[in-house]
């Protein structure tokens, strides 16, 4: 059984994306490859478009238990766009299964032009850094996103700077979330943490004290920290202690 999906007003682009197996015989750029899926790039009339395959979801009971990585993937970028939360716009989607079993799946996304990974400008020593204006700008952006997130209960679990992108309007975009989750109590206390630990992993790097202080506030929405939040920045900055 195969269900596909596409959001596609372009004939010739229906040709291209419009059935699980036109996408498998796409041929592109191949960006990343593991054991269970790859990645590759591909453009049609001046778009980029990112084409995501998944011929895998684990060995064992994986195949039948749980959501495939890739159904995972899609429903999460379509719940960041529910919330407000800039992300990669969604070309096509869907997976096939036999007998209960999945066999293969597909994640298209349109490039968001013009845009650079966090990570990539960290890595450059990108003269935008030095800017109080654009990190301000951005820090504000990247706040509102990740408390949108933990504030429906829900974490990203790969909150990395190479998972959010940047354009030259100074406009974040937050990307690659296959991983990500609804938590309750101390689950959710704990993946919380986790999401700013990595957050804050490139940022003691390139950015002050008092940089990194502002995007918590702004993240909590507060002036001034509380017992708690002392006590929250604490088990963030300790998080990766003994990890590196």
């Amino acid at each position: 059984m195969s269900a596909w999906k596409y959001d596609l007003r372009d004939a010739s682009l229906r040709e291209v994306f419009g059935s699980l197996e036109a996408v498998f015989a796409l041929e592109g750029e191949r960006l990343t490859k593991d054991p269970l899926s790859e990645v590759i790039r591909i453009e049609r009339d001046g778009v980029q478009y990112y084409v995501k395959r998944y011929w895998g979801a684990g060995k064992g009971l994986r195949r039948y238990l749980g959501r495939p990585r890739v159904k995972a993937e899609w429903q999460n970028l379509k719940l960041f766009a529910k919330w407000g939360i800039p992300t990669a716009p969604i070309v096509a989607h869907g997976l096939q299964r036999k007998a209960g079993a999945f066999v293969r799946g597909a994640l298209v996304t349109r490039e968001l032009e013009n845009t650079l990974d966090l990570a990539e400008i960290a890595n450059r020593h990108d003269p935008r850094l030095a800017d109080h204006g654009w990190v301000q700008a951005i820090s504000l952006q990247l706040a509102k996103g990740t408390r949108t997130m933990h504030d429906h209960h829900f974490t990203h679990n790969d909150l990395k700077w190479r998972n959010l992108l940047v354009n030259e309007k100074a406009e974040l975009f937050f990307i690659d979330c296959p991983t990500g989750s609804f938590w309750w109590g101390p689950l959710l206390r704990y993946r919380i943490i986790k999401d700013l630990a990595c957050l804050d992993k490139v940022a003691k790097r390139v950015l002050s004290r008092t940089q990194r202080l502002r995007f918590y506030l702004q993240y909590r929405e507060c002036n001034r920290l509380s017992g708690a939040d002392k006590q929250r920045v604490l088990q963030i900055l300790k998080f990766f202690e003994g990890r590196e």
